[in-house]
C-alpha cells in the first residue's frame, strides 16, 4: 500500500482528526493592545487618544483615517464608529520613571521586559501594561487605574479637579462585555445629542421671529410706561415745538408782521436787495423771460462777426 522502503505509518498520519484550535498568546496580545495603535499598528506615541469604546490610537493616524476613508484599509473597521475628531479624547498619561525604553539595549544584548509599561497610575502607581484594569475620564482625559477610583471615591478628578459623572468613566481595552456596554452607552449618548439639536432648531426660529412681532406691535405696557427721564425729555421737546406756533399765532392776531421761519415760505430773488448781475443768474429774473430773438447769441459779439 505504498509503504516502500520499510516505512511504517502511524495512526495519526493515516486518520485525520479534528484540527487543534490555535491559542493566542496572552502576553503578545497585551503588548499589542497597550503598546501599539489599533488603527495603524505603529508604536503609540504622544499625542495618544482613546475612543468611546476604550481603544488606543495615535492622533495622527485618526486624522489620516478621517481625511481618507478608503475601503482598501482592512483596519478601518476598528475605527468605523469614529465619525469626527470629537469622538476621541486626548489622554493625559503619567510617565513611568522605571521605564528606560530602548536606551539600554543599543547593542541588542539586553533582555527587554515587555511587561514593563511606559505609563503608570498617578494615584496608586500601578503600571499600565494590561495586568490591571485602567480607565479614563471622557470629560478631561486623565487616566487612572480602576483600583484608584474604587478606593478613593470622589466626584472630582484626582489630577485636574474636573467634575465627572459615572457615565464619563470609560474602561481602556476592556473585555467583550465592557465593549458592548460602552457601545450601548455611546449610541444612547449620540441619540440624545441628535434629539437635543433638533429641539434647539425650532426654539431658535421662534426667538428670531418674536423680536420682529414685538417691534411692529408693541404692547400697551411699552407705550404707556417709561422711565421718568424719557418722559421729561419728551415733554421738553413738545414745549419747544409748540412755542414757535404760539408766537406765530399771536403775531397774526395782533396785526404785526413778523419774520417768517426758515423753510416755511419761499423767498423770491427779485425781491432781494442783490445786484442786477447776481439776479440775472436765476430763472426768475426778467432777462430770463426774454425771447430768443431778443437774447444775445452765445458767440462773442465782435466786429469780425458782422
Amino acid at each position: 500500500m505504498g509503504c516502500d522502503g520499510g516505512t511504517i505509518p502511524k495512526r495519526h498520519e493515516l486518520v485525520k482528526g479534528p484540527k487543534k484550535v490555535e491559542k493566542v498568546d496572552k502576553d503578545a496580545e497585551l503588548v499589542a493592545q497597550w503598546n501599539y495603535c489599533t488603527l495603524s499598528q505603529e508604536i503609540l506615541r504622544r499625542p495618544i487618544v482613546a475612543c468611546e469604546l476604550g481603544r488606543l490610537y495615535n492622533k495622527d493616524a485618526v486624522i489620516e483615517f478621517l481625511l481618507d476613508k478608503s475601503s482598501e484599509k482592512a483596519l478601518g473597521k476598528a475605527a468605523s464608529h469614529i465619525k469626527s475628531i470629537k469622538n476621541v479624547t486626548e489622554l493625559r498619561l503619567s510617565d513611568n520613571p522605571a521605564w528606560e525604553g530602548d536606551k539600554g539595549n543599543t547593542k541588542g544584548d539586553k533582555h527587554d521586559d515587555l511587561q514593563r509599561a511606559r505609563f503608570i497610575c498617578p494615584v496608586v502607581g500601578l503600571e499600565m501594561n494590561g495586568r490591571h484594569r485602567f480607565c479614563f475620564l471622557r470629560c478631561c482625559g486623565c487616566v487612572f487605574s480602576e483600583r484608584a477610583l474604587k478606593e478613593i471615591k470622589a466626584e472630582v478628578c484626582h489630577t485636574c479637579g474636573a467634575a465627572f459623572q459615572e457615565d464619563d468613566v470609560i474602561v481602556l481595552n476592556g473585555t467583550k462585555e465592557d465593549v458592548e456596554t460602552l457601545k450601548r452607552k455611546m449610541e444612547e449618548r449620540r441619540l440624545r445629542a441628535k434629539l437635543g439639536k433638533k429641539a434647539k432648531k425650532p426654539k431658535a426660529a421662534e426667538s428670531v421671529s418674536k423680536p420682529g412681532v414685538s417691534e411692529e406691535f408693541p404692547g400697551p405696557s411699552k407705550i404707556k410706561t417709561g422711565k421718568p427721564e424719557e418722559t421729561s425729555l419728551d415733554s421738553r421737546e413738545k414745549k419747544a415745538s409748540s412755542a414757535p406756533k404760539n408766537a406765530a399765532a399771536n403775531g397774526s392776531s395782533s396785526g404785526k408782521v413778523g419774520k417768517p421761519l426758515c423753510g416755511t415760505t419761499k423767498r423770491s430773488i427779485a425781491d432781494s436787495e442783490e445786484s442786477e448781475a447776481y439776479k440775472s443768474l436765476f430763472t426768475t429774473h426778467s432777462s430770463a423771460k426774454r425771447s430768443k430773438e431778443e437774447s444775445a447769441h452765445w458767440v462773442t459779439h465782435t466786429s469780425y462777426c458782422f
